[in-house]
């Protein structure tokens, strides 16, 4: 868990949990969050961990069972009422009338809210629909509505923003479209919360991440902390067999990657590359790449959630019959 103070978080709950009929279905088990201020925070886990669920219950629009949760410096939902005004949030595709403008759609809303109308073209700026602006939404791409969705937040220049699978459905123009909008966002200075299920896509945005699985959380930091590939090496060396062979008989763990590079790592430790480079060289065998490798954040996230699907397999089956687990 994180280190930081709680006046440098965002959001961060403790032992949160929620159950739905009458306690037979666990959504969130216990989770802990901690979601720094400024930048994008990726919420990643399978359908079911539980990521809809704890942020509606950060929205107020759930009561958890038991826990505590702060969002800016307040207890909620308790403090919802003195911070509301300081979120943004989309949980579920918002509606717009397709036969008014953009433009027109959120003239309305900010009516509806007491903000100035000034507003209107300055948030239409911010998400890149300024152009689009006096457009029916009807012609509007699913990208561009999603936008007009995250315009709709900014109206009362809220500090945190919070997105539940914002990129649902998109092609790649509109994959790339909210990717950059979130991302010009947080580099205004917002907080950017986002559930997310595209890795590759929260990789690229993204700043610092919690994987939830079963409602708990699995891990959480930076991103590139969580990609740093466990102190492991790669190494690109002719003929392979004959590297791997020495770099074994030296107690190096040796895998293949696709490419036919040597992924070379050693338990409970960091693999020096000097190191390496130094026996393979010992042996007249002269590495043409050698590199600290890199998981992707799809492979610590299929790691990290398979590995809680073990556990969880592993407990059911020694759960007496007739008992819940």
């Amino acid at each position: 868990m994180s280190t930081t103070p709680l006046s440098g978080l965002a959001v961060s709950t403790h032992d949160l949990r929620k159950t739905f009929r009458h306690g037979a279905n666990v959504a969130v088990a216990g989770l802990d969050l901690a979601v720094p201020r400024g930048g994008v925070h990726a919420l990643l886990g399978p359908n079911g961990s539980g990521k809809t669920t704890a942020l509606r219950m950060l929205l107020g629009l759930l009561r958890p069972d038991s826990g505590t949760m702060e969002v800016l410096g307040h207890t909620v939902p308790d403090e919802l009422p003195q911070v509301i005004d300081r979120v943004g949030a989309i949980v579920e595709s918002p509606k717009f009338f397709p036969t008014m403008s953009g433009h027109t759609n959120l003239a309305l809303l900010a009516r509806a809210v007491g903000v100035p109308a000034t507003r209107v073209g300055e948030v239409l700026e911010q998400v890149g629909l300024a152009a689009r602006a006096r457009d029916d939404v009807g012609r509007y791409s699913l990208g561009m509505k999603q936008r007009l969705a995250i315009a709709s937040t900014l109206l009362k220049d809220p500090e945190l923003l919070i997105f539940d699978e914002p990129t649902n459905g998109l092609d790649p123009a509109g994959l790339h479209e909210v990717r950059t909008t979130m991302r010009s966002l947080a580099d205004a200075g917002r907080t950017v919360v986002v559930s997310s299920h595209l890795l590759a896509e929260v990789q690229q945005v993204a700043d610092t991440v919690s994987i939830i699985g079963r409602g708990r959380l699995l891990r959480s930091g930076h991103v590139s902390e969580l990609l740093g590939g466990g102190g492991r090496v790669r190494v690109v060396v002719k003929p392979t067999d004959a590297a791997a062979r020495v770099l074994m008989d030296a107690s190096y763990e040796v895998s293949p990657a696709a490419d036919g590079a040597l992924v070379v790592g050693r338990p409970g430790s960091s693999v020096d590359p000097s190191a390496v480079a130094r026996l393979l060289g010992s042996a007249d065998l002269w590495p043409s790449e050698l590199t600290v490798a890199v998981d992707s954040l799809e492979q610590v996230f299929l790691s990290l959630t398979e590995r809680e699907h073990l556990a969880a397999t592993q407990h059911s089956s020694h759960t007496p019959q007739g008992v819940a687990s």
